[in-house]
C-alpha cells in the first residue's frame, strides 16, 4: 500500500509537543527553584518546593546541586541537569535534521539499543565512582558523565518522540 502514512511510527504532533514541554520543565525548573525560593515573593517559594520535591524523586544526589542562589541551590545534581542537557542538545539536533544522521540510534535496532544502554551506563559510572577516595566530588566531572548518558538516551529517543509522518 504506497503512500499510506504508518500510524504506528508517527507520534501526534500533540505527543511531541507534549515531550518538548516537559523537556523545558526539565531543564528550566532545576535552575529556577532556587530563585523562586529565594524571591520570597507571594505563592513562588510554594512552586519551588514543589520543584524541589520532584528533584528529590528523581535525583539521586540532590543536595550536590549547585547554589545559585545562596543558601538555595538547584533541584537536582550536576549529573542529572547534565543529562537534561544532553537530552535538550539532541532535541535541538533532531529538529535541524529530522534524524536523517548516523548518530540516531533507534534505526539501529537492537544494536542500537545496546549502544544507547552502555553510554547511559556513564550516569552510575560516576556516581559509583564517588566512592573512591581517589575520585571526590566534581560539580563539572559529574556534568560531564550526565552529558554523555543524556546525549546516548536522546540519539535513541528524539526520533520516535518527534517523527515526523512517514510515508510507506
Amino acid at each position: 500500500m504506497q503512500g499510506t502514512v504508518s500510524s504506528s511510527r508517527r507520534p501526534s504532533s500533540w505527543q511531541s509537543l507534549l515531550a518538548d514541554v516537559v523537556l523545558l520543565g526539565l531543564v528550566s525548573g532545576p535552575l529556577a527553584a532556587p530563585f523562586l525560593a529565594a524571591s520570597g515573593l507571594l505563592g513562588l517559594p510554594l512552586i519551588a518546593d514543589i520543584i524541589y520535591a520532584m528533584g528529590q524523586r528523581v535525583c539521586p544526589q540532590p543536595e550536590l546541586g549547585l547554589a545559585l542562589a545562596e543558601p538555595y541551590q538547584m533541584a537536582v545534581c550536576m549529573r542529572c541537569y547534565g543529562t537534561v542537557l544532553g537530552l535538550v542538545i539532541m532535541r535541538w539536533l533532531y529538529h535541524k535534521d529530522q534524524g536523517k544522521s548516523a548518530y540516531w540510534l533507534e534505526q539501529y535496532g537492537l544494536k542500537g539499543f545496546v549502544a544507547t544502554f552502555v553510554l547511559c551506563l556513564f550516569y552510575p559510572l560516576e556516581l559509583a565512582l564517588q566512592g573512591f577516595s581517589g575520585w571526590g566530588m566534581h560539580h563539572s566531572l559529574m556534568m560531564l558523565f550526565g552529558l554523555v548518558a543524556g546525549l546516548g538516551l536522546g540519539a535513541y529517543l528524539m526520533p520516535s518522540l518527534h517523527n515526523r509522518l512517514k510515508v510507506l
